[in-house]
């Protein structure tokens, strides 16, 4: 190969290795990032065929460390950290101390030295912020209480470990006087997090602000990027301050700013593929000898990890102020390791306190412990019945905080489910809202979410289309699924995945393009519609009405286009077509519903023995009967209690008729 087409090569390969290992991860119901730590294996320097560059791609793996960072503390929210300081705070300070401990404890057993013993303990009492957003939203947790004490528990672990990284070089890497070093350290670190704060909080969303206003979104996204980048480099050139926490603190900065929600959008691709690197590059240190050769030392660390630290966590249950199940889901979402554990397990290896073959231990277990992590969420509901089961005394002590919110209620059924909650979806809503029908909100924008959950309203936070989400919204037992995305290949994933979970629910969806309704259609919709299509046609029927086209002509065109439109979805639809010509095309006319009530005298006879069309002159359109709408009834059509009649013509027209059909109204 020529030597300067080794970059080029090692990322095109990294990155055709880590699709093909996610992909296959996922097929297989694993987390992503087990394929890429394993692609990293494969294009390593320990497996035969290429070899990747590890020079070049651990340089771009600090960028996917700056970038991870940086989305760390462009969501970190005082705000939300606040709320759940008391089980959090307390709780993530004794578990990070008790994980050290025991991470040390094992490694004396094998007679490590003490600061690599202390490494690895650091290294394994961090969990992955991405597996347990991940489990956390598969298991529809995201946005319960249980959930975001995880999630705070987790923000303080970070933080924790951002400051071992500023200390590990001090005490450490450095010559001279201990104490000298890190007040030096710390004196620097604390220098820049006051520009930060100070200055930074006022400059950088200005600066935002500023650059949105142009409309450029070439010019917006290199600004941020050169904002978490150039951040870094100067606070690592002046400052000696880590790249992770100058960019944690320039995340945190910018979520202050009020562009914090299109930041976040234009840097999530850039923080996905440099992530991606980075964990590739994690695994191509990994020498799968050296782990075969040390497989009960691999193991375990991993048991340690997993049932260890998952053990400890729950019993800290007891002196915390938590619920049972908050414990529980803690305990299930910090038994694993991943990207900051890598990162200090790799800054060890910087300054020559971890040996390769000792890291490689932590690479191992990392992996173990994030392919056993989905395992661990599914047994929550079942150990905490058997703990109230068998150890009730232990189970009261547990539960001995206050009540908190369980996750949304088992079993929910005969619902509508809503996928996106945005104008569209908040019409639906409020309509069923209307009828009393029970409806259930799939959101993947947290704030949203976090509103309508306030609201009352049952919310899921996640996105539909790229978890497991749709698992927990009970397709099995709803009355119809609605997808509002706007994206039509969100639209399309969402469709698939819930025809195949529950293939006799009816699905209506909203299609971008004429070509999408056909996929929506294909992939299991029942009812499709084209907003851009149906806005489009009213907009032409209201214009020919107005240069006085006759509405019989007008309504044949709008016909003629929406069946070539929606013929794979509606072929034989004709009845559909009369009673849209009705409602949407007659001028000077209304429309109105009315239920036939027990004491009308239409109960019992057939529309040719009531006329209603001679006595009041208002026209029968359609009737509504179990759920089902019969357009256009036939003259035999019997009225029954509880019929909802459909009626067109004037307002006294339709007073009339009401009298009729349910004297008790009037």
């Amino acid at each position: 190969m020529h030597h300067d087409l080794i970059l080029f090569a090692t990322i095109a390969m990294a990155i055709l290795t880590a699709f093909a290992g996610g992909f296959i991860a996922r097929k297989l119901g694993l987390p992503t990032l087990v394929g890429y730590l394993i692609a990293g294996i494969v294009i390593g320097p320990f497996t035969p065929g290429f070899v990747g560059d590890t020079a070049s791609i651990s340089q771009l793996a600090e960028i996917g460390v700056i970038f991870m960072m940086f989305g760390v503390g462009l969501h970190f929210s005082l705000k939300d950290l606040w709320a759940v300081r008391k089980i959090a705070i307390p709780g993530a300070t004794l578990q990070t101390l008790g994980a050290t401990l025991l991470g040390f404890g094992l490694t004396q057993l094998w007679g490590w030295p003490v600061s690599a013993g202390l490494v690895v303990g650091l290294a394994i009492s961090i969990a992955s912020t991405i597996v347990l957003l991940r489990g956390l939203t598969d298991n529809g947790m995201l946005n319960t209480v249980h959930g975001r004490v995880a999630i705070g528990w987790l923000v303080l672990e970070d933080i924790a470990t951002v400051i071992i990284l500023v200390l590990m070089p001090a005490l450490v890497g450095s010559t001279g006087n201990l104490l000298e070093n890190l007040v030096m350290a710390l004196l620097k670190t604390a220098v820049f997090i006051a520009i930060m704060l100070f200055i930074g909080v006022r400059f950088l969303p200005w600066l935002i602000t500023h650059i949105a206003f142009t409309r450029s979104r070439e010019l917006f996204l290199l600004v941020v990027i050169a904002i978490a980048l150039g951040t870094s480099f100067i606070a690592a050139e002046l400052f000696g301050v880590s790249l992770a926490l100058a960019a944690f603190l320039a995340g945190v900065v910018l979520g202050e700013s009020k562009a914090h929600h299109q930041v976040a959008a234009e840097i999530g691709p850039f923080r996905d593929v440099f992530a991606v690197l980075f964990f590739v590059s994690v695994g191509m240190l990994v020498n799968p000898v050296s782990v075969i050769n040390n497989l009960g030392q691999v193991l375990a660390l991993t048991l340690l990890i997993i049932v260890g630290k998952s053990l400890y966590t729950l019993l800290l249950g007891l002196v915390l102020p938590g619920s049972g199940m908050t414990m529980l889901v803690v305990a299930a979402g910090l038994s694993q390791i991943g990207e900051f554990s890598f990162i200090v397990g790799q800054t060890g290896v910087e300054l020559g306190i971890l040996a390769q073959d000792q890291y490689g231990l932590i690479l191992a277990a990392a992996v173990l412990s994030i392919i056993v992590n989905p395992m661990m969420f599914k047994l929550i509901e079942p150990t905490g019945e058997f703990l109230r089961a068998h150890f009730p005394a232990f189970w009261k002590r547990l539960d001995h905080g206050r009540p908190m919110p369980e996750p949304l209620r088992k079993g929910m059924s005969d619902h509508v489910v809503i996928v996106g909650y945005g104008r569209v979806g908040m019409h639906v809503g409020r309509v069923l809202e209307e009828l009393e029908l029970p409806y259930l909100v799939i959101e993947r924008d947290s704030e949203n979410a976090l509103v309508l959950q306030k609201a009352g309203t049952s919310t899921l936070l996640g996105d539909a289309a790229n978890s497991e989400i749709l698992t927990h919204a009970g397709l099995g037992h709803a009355r119809a699924l609605v997808v509002t995305v706007p994206d039509e290949t969100t639209a399309e994933l969402v469709v698939a995945a819930a025809h195949e979970i529950a293939p006799n629910l009816p699905i209506i969806a909203r299609a971008g393009t004429e070509d999408g309704v056909l996929t929506l259609a294909e992939y299991g919709a029942l009812h499709i519609i084209h907003p851009e299509l149906e806005g489009g046609l009213e907009i032409v029927r209201h214009t020919l009405l107005t240069l006085g086209y006759p509405v019989g002509q007008i309504q044949s065109y709008v016909d003629a286009v929406r069946a070539d439109t929606y013929r794979a979805t509606y072929p034989d639809e004709k009845g559909h077509r009369v009673f849209d010509q009705l409602v949407a095309t007659v001028r000077g006319l209304e429309i109105g519903w009315f239920p036939v009530s027990e004491n009308s005298s239409v109960v019992g006879q057939t529309l040719a023995e009531a006329n209603l069309r001679a006595r009041i002159g208002a026209s029968i359109i359609a009737t509504v009967r179990d759920q089902h709408v019969l357009p256009n009834p036939k003259s035999d059509t019997v009225f029954l209690v509880g019929d909802m009649v459909g009626l067109i013509g004037s307002t006294s027209e339709l007073a009339e008729a009401e009298r009729i059909l349910n004297p008790a109204a009037v």
